[in-house]
């Protein structure tokens, strides 16, 4: 189900309930999360009860998605994002990992390239 469908947006009158509802009024996760942290469905059970928010977030996660990404996705300020995603890592339903960077630096001749065509078109 898309982020904006369902009773919780409205077309007109935008989100029907205060974000911080969502979270039940927490502002801090128990797990920590940047916005590049990469979050992925386990395939556990979750034996707590999931809010809606909560079960589109876990949908977002059938591959490693970022947080910022599902936050996005749900229209959530990202520390309520953070908050939905840190009791989905509580009760085993998602695990986390830090985003993989590649180990080699870009290709200084490709910058220069750019950095070149930059400047003709100025």
């Amino acid at each position: 189900m898309p982020p904006h469908d369902g009773p919780w947006l409205d077309d007109a009158a935008g989100r029907l309930i205060r974000p911080y509802t969502v979270s039940d009024g927490r502002t801090r996760p128990t797990t920590a999360f940047d916005l590049l942290t990469m979050v992925r469905a386990t395939g556990t059970e979750p034996l707590m009860h999931l809010g809606p928010e909560h079960t589109q977030a876990l949908g977002l996660c059938a591959h490693p998605t970022s947080v910022a990404e599902i936050a996005a996705y749900l229209r959530l300020p990202v520390v309520v994002t953070k908050v939905l995603l840190s009791d989905l890592v509580g009760c085993g339903a998602l695990t986390t990992h830090a985003p993989r960077f590649d180990d080699q630096p870009t290709d200084l001749s490709l910058l220069e390239a750019v950095l070149d065509g930059l400047r003709r078109r100025l």
